[in-house]
């Protein structure tokens, strides 16, 4: 990237040292290898887990997996497994793991400001016995993703806090335009408004959640 005139860039890691200092020791002491039983109460409660990849050039990518909270599997103390679900086929970030196996994962917990971010090295399996526990609405995954943990440590609330995302009151969902529009103004599609908005809408995506 061409940096601005205007701009500032920081362009080693002892002038961003000296710009933020250095990391506080509480912050250093929280990483662990081995999932924790609180670690494992989080996950059965977490509905919602962003997946971070990259491919093989550093190209990233960031894909949201959403399930009743616990979907995620735990296999043991330093593995879990995250099931896949139907969606548009693109598999951005499966595809990135088969170059690149590195991922990092952040779990959220409705309500809670605090988020369990775990990285490790994933693989990808079509089937195994514990697939039989994941099913939802008569669903069994294709296939899921297998994380072994290399770094696990929970992520204080400040970001969460100051978004405010779960303070009903500061939402304003209307301020935008429906997906359908958005869809047909910035994207290249022959279909009509109209049908796009059948498409995106929430009765059409609710019986494909878990089938075509």
């Amino acid at each position: 990237m061409t940096v601005a005139p205007e701009f500032t860039a920081i362009t080693s890691a002892a002038e961003l040292r000296e710009l933020l200092g250095a990391p506080m020791r509480r912050a250093i002491d929280k990483e662990r290898v081995t999932l924790h039983a609180w670690d494992r109460e989080w996950l059965a409660h977490s509905p919602l887990c962003l997946i971070s990849t990259s491919d093989a050039d550093g190209n990233c990518d960031v894909s949201p997996k959403g399930d009743p909270p616990g979907f995620v599997h735990v296999i043991d103390d330093t593995t879990i497994a995250i099931p896949d679900r139907p969606g548009n086929r693109r598999a951005d970030g499966f595809m990135n793991v088969l170059s690149n196996p590195h991922v990092g994962l952040i779990f959220l917990v409705p309500g809670r400001g605090e988020t369990l971010r775990i990285n490790g090295r994933a693989t990808l399996v079509r089937d195994a016995p514990f697939f039989d526990e994941m099913v939802v609405r008569g669903h069994r995954p294709a296939l899921a993703l297998i994380v072994d943990i290399e770094q696990i440590f929970f992520h204080c609330a400040k970001a969460l806090m100051r978004s405010k995302v779960w303070k009903p009151e500061t939402w304003d969902p209307e301020s935008l335009p429906a997906h359908a529009r958005i869809v047909k103004d910035v994207q290249y599609t022959e279909e009509t408004l109209e049908q796009l908005e059948t498409h995106y809408s929430e009765a059409n995506y609710d019986k494909k959640l878990y089938g075509s």
